[in-house]
Parts: structure tokens; C-alpha cells; sequence
């Protein structure tokens, strides 16, 4: 084949374009969301921050009583407790939670030592319940304490002569209950009350002393003044007539007169 044959050949294959493979994507190696908890593709709003307040059972005590009647009278309790409003921890769980503390001591029910329950519970009231039996006598009292101040905010008790152990749960329940329902929104300011208290008690006293020291500064000028006047009055009688029985004794009386004042004065 001469040149302009190999030529021509050359131009007929490179008129026709060779059809190029597809190629096929890479696989997306990205890893997948996590599917919402609800399984519906779709997030879910958070759920709104539990706000109820806190009340743990710190203490249960029962003399005359079977050990079994704790358990009854906290699971009365819950049946009829606010749990819109109030979260309730078990002895169990109140026990469970201070065993991480290594401040709070069994036998801490009131005073400062309740911060530690606080911090370590979030509990911010505590209840405290005694119940006692004997024959068909019973009675129980129900306190609620603070864990901020360890002060004691609310406390029912009663007793029953002549009822049964169901009876007598029944009524601690319905009290501790009733306390609860009684309880402000916000506790009141126990360190701004007896802030308030001091002050007037203080008040008091200065207004006391003020009066106090009035009434000694009116008395030592009325002294002073007539003091002067007398010793004067005396110095003048004698230099006029010294054979005078009483003007020396005037003088000098008025000067120890004046002298008291001005020490009343003084102090």
C-alpha cells in the first residue's frame, strides 16, 4: 500500500468514535445517621426538663410494730403521692445514693449535716416518720425537713386508742400527703426572715439606748447648769459677806453638783 492509501485508512478509523464505557459510581462510604429514637425518619423535640420537686424518705422508724409495716406505709405513700408535682426516693434508693458520700452518717436527720443529702440526693425536703403500735393503740408522727437549712418545716401527729394497723397507715399516709400539699412553691428565706428579725431586735435597742442616752444628757446639763449657778451664787454671798453661814457651803455644794453633771455628761 503506498502512502496515500495508508493515509486514508489512517482518516476512516479516526472518523469513527470508539463508544466509551460507562462507569460505574463509587460506593458512598460515608456511614448512615443514626435513626431518631422513634423510628419515624423525623427528630424528635427534647424532652422538657424535669422540674418536680424532690422529697426522699430519709427515715422510718416503728416501735411495737413488724418491720413489714415500713414497707406498707411507703408503698400507701406512692399510690397517693402528686407525682405530677413531687418525685419520691425510696429509703432504698435515698440509701443507695448516700453510700457514695463520705460525710453523711446514719442518724443525720436534721440540722447542717442535711446539705450532704442534698448534695448527694438532689432531695430538697426529707420525711421522717415514727410509728408506733401497741394492742389497738397507734400512733405515728410525719415531719418534713428542709435539707437546705436542716430546719424542720412541717409535722402532723396523732394518735389512735382504739383502731388497726391498716387504720393507722391509712391516716400517716393521708397526713404526710397533707403536709406535702401544703408546702409554698417557693420555701421561704429563713436567713432573710432572721436577717429581719436581728434588725429589729437591733432597731429596738438602739431606739432604747438613743432615749436612753437622751434623757442621761439632758439630765447631766440640768446638773451642770445648776451646779455653776450655785457655786457661783455661793462665791458671790461670800465675797459679799464672809461671816455668812451658808454661802461657803453653797459654793462648795454647787461645785460638787456641777462636777456630777459634767461626769454624767462624760459616761
Amino acid at each position: 500500500m503506498n502512502r496515500a492509501g495508508i493515509a486514508l485508512a489512517l482518516l476512516l478509523a479516526g472518523s469513527v468514535a470508539p463508544v466509551a464505557p460507562v462507569a460505574s459510581a463509587a460506593p458512598d462510604s460515608r456511614p448512615l445517621p443514626p435513626p431518631p429514637p422513634d423510628g419515624t425518619g423525623a427528630r424528635t423535640r427534647p424532652a422538657p426538663a424535669d422540674n418536680r420537686r424532690v422529697v426522699g424518705i430519709l427515715e422510718v422508724r416503728v416501735e411495737g410494730l413488724p418491720d413489714e409495716v415500713k414497707e406498707r406505709f411507703q408503698r400507701g405513700l406512692e399510690d397517693q403521692f402528686d407525682t405530677k408535682h413531687y418525685w419520691l426516693a425510696s429509703r432504698s434508693r435515698m440509701k443507695q445514693l448516700l453510700m457514695r458520700s463520705t460525710k453523711w452518717t446514719e442518724g443525720c436527720v436534721v440540722g447542717q449535716c442535711l446539705a450532704e443529702v442534698r448534695s448527694q440526693t438532689g432531695a430538697e425536703l426529707v420525711l421522717l416518720a415514727a410509728l408506733t403500735g401497741s394492742g389497738t393503740s397507734f400512733g405515728y408522727v410525719v415531719t418534713l425537713v428542709r435539707t437546705d437549712t436542716g430546719r424542720v418545716l412541717a409535722q402532723d401527729s396523732e394518735r389512735c386508742d382504739v383502731c388497726t394497723v391498716s387504720e393507722a397507715m391509712a391516716k400517716a399516709t393521708l397526713a404526710t400527703v397533707g403536709l406535702l400539699n401544703n408546702v409554698p412553691d417557693k420555701l421561704p428565706d429563713e436567713a432573710a426572715e432572721q436577717g429581719a428579725a436581728v434588725d429589729t431586735a437591733v432597731g429596738r435597742v438602739e431606739r432604747k439606748l438613743a432615749a436612753h442616752d437622751k434623757h442621761t444628757t439632758r439630765l447631766g446639763v440640768v446638773l451642770t447648769v445648776l451646779g455653776l449657778a450655785a457655786a457661783v451664787g455661793g462665791a458671790v454671798m461670800y465675797e459679799l459677806d464672809a461671816k455668812s453661814s451658808y454661802a461657803l457651803p453653797t459654793a462648795v455644794g454647787g461645785g460638787a453638783l456641777a462636777a456630777g453633771g459634767v461626769v454624767v455628761l462624760t459616761f
